[in-house]
């Protein structure tokens, strides 16, 4: 079967070979130029394109993935469609996918496992050729299993699943952490808060050690009263940045799970006279685009989502054509970016 379309009146099935008759080339040089290879020279390209276009071809993808078994589609499952963080790490991924002809299939479970089991399986069922997954809090290995079960190649992204060998991109968290309090440590703050988080993702689990670690390395008590795990969210930062400055030994500084949390206690700070730098530090996580256009610019940890998801892309793809190679880990390394929120006003010299 060859695949094709019906040209625009619908009178007659086009195929490639009437493509390729019509600019006179062979049919495996017309297919060249359908799935953008580079190996086609620039006025046969255009040949061919504009023959494309005269004859009204539409490329029939179902028929060439019968004859290949490969759909051209990935599915990529995150848990907050709305935060700014998955939106770049998204666009690393689209970009790279893009570029090997690959086409992703979204889909947002909300942090909810039970959605993320019928995304999984819907992607499943449309034949995807590979998965890239942030997993919900509280993903059980059960779903891992089913995934092997299904022979469907798969790589974690953002967070891991303790036990579990599988391919994962993310980035350091317990070193990002790290800095970030000793940053605060060096500016005198002796009480410093870890504010947000699902309390059982991987990803702060990492940031909480590197939040502790920094800590100990500075011979400074920890305080778990300074901790509130909560949804990733504006209003939930809000909520959490007021319920510490209720304490009776409240903090003067604070680590954000991320930079969407951190908005959300600048916002709660200011709501009870605080001003944030001077009475009160704060620090996020990610370093979205927003950060840099906050008042005061927040400083936050670098954590390259475009690039972690570019990594994952990749690594998924190289997985389709080697199913057998042992599991990877590619961990990014973070940096901090200092901006004024956290009490400077100027980048220090070499940062």
């Amino acid at each position: 079967m060859e695949s094709g379309g019906s040209n625009r009146r619908g009178a007659k099935r086009i195929t490639l070979s009437d493509v390729a008759a019509h600019a006179g080339v062979s049919r495996a040089t017309a297919s060249l130029v359908i799935r953008n290879s580079p190996l086609v020279a620039d006025d046969t390209r255009e040949r061919v394109q504009a023959a494309l276009h005269k004859l009204g071809y539409v490329y029939n993808q179902g028929a060439a993935s019968l004859r290949t078994q490969r759909s051209r589609t990935v599915g990529l499952v995150i848990t907050d469609i709305t935060n700014p963080f998955f939106a770049e790490l998204t666009l690393g991924i689209d970009q790279h996918l893009n570029a090997a002809d690959y086409v992703a299939l979204l889909g947002n479970t909300g942090d909810s496992p039970t959605k993320q089991e019928s995304l999984l399986a819907t992607m499943h069922q449309h034949g995807v050729d590979g998965l890239l997954l942030c997993p919900a809090q509280d993903t059980q290995a059960t779903t891992i299993q089913r995934l092997w079960t299904w022979r469907v190649p798969f790589v974690l992204v953002v967070r891991y699943l303790v036990g579990i060998e599988a391919d994962y991109v993310g980035t350091d968290n317990a070193l990002g952490a790290k800095l970030a309090v000793e940053h605060l440590l060096a500016h005198g703050h002796q009480r410093i808060a870890f504010v947000g988080g699902p309390a059982n993702s991987s990803a702060r689990r990492d940031r909480l050690a590197g939040y502790r670690s920094a800590l100990a390395a500075w011979d400074r008590p920890f305080d778990a009263s300074l901790l509130i795990a909560c949804s990733p969210t504006r209003s939930e930062g809000y909520r959490a940045i007021q319920e510490l400055l209720t304490l009776s030994d409240p903090p003067t500084a604070a680590l954000c799970y991320s930079d969407v949390v951190a908005f959300g206690a600048m916002l709660g700070l200011r709501s009870m006279g605080r001003t944030i730098g001077a009475d009160f530090a704060v620090i996020g996580f990610d370093d979205i685009d927003e950060a840099a256009l906050w008042s005061p610019a927040l400083t936050t940890v670098s954590s390259v989502p475009a690039e972690v998801g570019a990594e994952a892309a990749r690594l998924l793809i190289e997985r389709t054509a080697n199913p057998n190679n042992a599991p990877r880990q590619i961990i990014l390394q973070p940096r901090l970016v200092i901006r004024a929120s956290c009490g400077c006003h100027e980048l220090p010299r070499g940062s």
